[in-house]
């Protein structure tokens, strides 16, 4: 976004300039979580526990840096320090849900399930935060989640062929997804990016550190392949995508990036080739045609709306100065 303040034009920095290509970026990281979950042994508590274990120091870096993040913590208001914590809060359930799921169900169930996550967001947008959403960027969100559940293969038979328990996880994960973006959201808006993503990483991993203690899982015992496919999972899962995401929140809507991250199904299944040998049916290349259609179209059309809200917000301005 181009600030307007007494005539003067800042431009536009690196990262802000190209957040929606970073958006994808980050969404094609995030799809390989399902590779790593599909090796590792580990309890789900015990992969979530150290995956925020291994990425936490990195994030800590920038906020404890020149006292940065603690300076900015005596401005920041109560509200976004609840926001931010409940994000945290919500990225944990996510995160045991999720992993929860598939060992429980078919991949088939979970991915159909935990795709919902936009709809969550959708109406958390809409009917709680009261923001405006045109009816093309919904067609375009409808249309990517109606392709996921293609590629994902949603049909009665693989659902049936899943457990009850594992489809209800599914679906908390999608739940607890949409509302940590939304959290997400509404705490970027006045904490920077470094100290956002280190405060919701570790109420994140604070939660986890008291599910391993309360459920009394082991936070050793388990075999070397395990320990570098979740050093694997943090550096491509944890940092390329989730503090991707998060850190692009400050730029663009929660509802973006949830609706992107629901393409993830394309990135997966292509993925899934490549590492697993997995060919993709018939139906499941003309899911992934009609996710990039309807990405595309919800991209081009919320362009155009956040553009007619810029205009608005520049003629303000200037009428203001």
């Amino acid at each position: 976004m181009i600030d307007v303040t007494g005539g003067n034009i800042k431009p536009k920095g690196f990262f802000e300039r190209y957040v929606k290509v970073i958006v994808i970026l980050a969404v094609i990281a995030g799809s390989a979580s399902g590779i790593f979950g599909s090796v590792i042994e580990a309890p789900s508590m015990a992969i979530g526990f150290w995956r925020l274990t291994f990425g936490l120091p990195v994030f800590a870096v920038p906020f404890f840096r020149r006292g940065k993040g603690i300076k900015e913590l005596r401005t920041v208001s109560r509200q976004s320090l609840v926001y931010t914590t409940f994000a945290g809060a919500f990225l944990f359930l996510h995160f045991f849900s999720w992993f929860s799921a598939v060992k429980l169900t078919n991949i088939a169930s979970a991915s159909v399930l935990a795709a919902l996550h936009p709809l969550v967001v959708l109406f958390i947008t809409v009917f709680v935060f009261k923001r405006h959403v045109g009816r093309r960027p919904v067609m375009g969100i409808l249309c990517a989640l109606a392709g996921a559940t293609m590629i994902a293969g949603f049909d009665y038979k693989e659902l049936a062929s899943g457990s009850f328990k594992g489809d209800v996880l599914s679906l908390g994960a999608a739940i607890f997804m949409g509302l940590y973006f939304a959290m997400g959201h509404e705490a970027r808006k006045s904490i920077s990016g470094n100290t956002y993503v280190f405060l919701c990483f570790l109420c994140c991993w604070i939660c986890f550190a008291a599910g391993m203690l309360v459920t009394g899982t082991s936070f050793t015992s388990y075999p070397t392949e395990d320990w570098i496919y979740i050093l694997g999972l943090t550096v491509v899962c944890q940092i390329g995508a989730h503090a991707v995401f998060n850190l692009c929140m400050g730029h663009v809507s929660s509802l973006y990036v949830s609706a992107w991250e629901s393409g993830e199904a394309v990135s997966a299944t292509i993925l899934a080739f490549i590492f697993l040998g997995q060919v993709p049916e018939e139906w499941q290349l003309i899911g992934m045609v009609i996710v990039v259609i309807g990405l595309v179209y919800y991209n081009y059309y919320s362009s155009l709306e956040s553009n007619k809200t810029e205009e608005i917000e520049d003629i303000e301005n200037e009428l203001q100065s």
